[in-house]
């Protein structure tokens, strides 16, 4: 019973994958305002399960609650989304190291065929898009757990997780980048493959830093307002 209770997907968890997913790909944007109502028409949500669902994303970060001023979909200026990935390079490296160090075998061909998923995926969005599941399914979140490092994870896979997703997506529809990124992601895993930490940390800071600087230059062309 315990088994089939932990399984049962629910109305609630519906509506916060679909307004989840909405946030990460931009359809409810940063900083906009957001109502009940509104979103019961737009995704087809009971008032129920929705409130359930806005709760949730509130403690993940997504959602701000102003007195006054209603929820809105959470935003970052430029400078602090520079900041997030400076410490997302930092950070990840190190877990890319460790991940070397400790990731089982089977976790790393695990986290290959997880590639080869993707793959196709950004072929099925011609080479437009490249969109990550949390989870399993996210490369990062996979290299961030097989760090095995209890509080390195806790801190990459809390809000600062959730909130870089929703400007992954945004920057990954740049002209050949989800090609140029999933190609970064098979280096990295190759170099974990080899059981080279060090390479592997590099090649990681190298892969975000490329993402810091495709921002900035999203930023500074128009392409991207934050």
């Amino acid at each position: 019973m315990a088994e089939l209770l932990s399984t049962t997907y629910t109305r609630a968890d519906e509506a916060f994958d679909c307004l989840q997913t909405a946030i990460v790909k931009g359809e409810l944007a940063p900083g906009e305002k957001i109502g009940e109502l509104e979103l019961c028409s737009r995704f087809n949500l009971t008032r129920g399960p929705l409130r359930e669902a806005l709760g949730r994303l509130e403690s993940r970060g997504l959602l701000v609650r102003r007195p006054h001023a209603g929820v809105k979909v959470v935003s970052v200026s430029a400078s602090e989304l520079m900041e997030l990935y400076r410490i997302r390079e930092v950070m990840e490296g190190l877990a890319a190291r460790q991940a070397a160090e400790r990731m089982t075998d089977q976790e790393i061909a695990d986290l290959q065929a997880t590639l080869d998923t993707h793959e196709r995926m950004i072929d099925e969005a011609q080479g437009q898009a490249y969109y990550q599941a949390e989870g399993d399914y996210d490369f990062h979140h996979r290299i961030a757990t097989g760090s095995r490092n209890t509080k390195l994870a806790q801190m990459l896979l809390g809000d600062l997780y959730y909130m870089v997703r929703m400007y992954r997506y945004r920057l990954s529809t740049s002209t050949g980048r989800p090609q140029r990124a999933l190609g970064e992601h098979r280096r990295i895993v190759e170099a974990i493959a080899q059981r080279d930490g060090e390479l592997a940390e590099f090649l990681m800071k190298r892969h975000i830093n490329a993402a810091r600087q495709n921002i900035e230059r999203k930023i500074e062309e128009g392409e991207l307002t934050i």
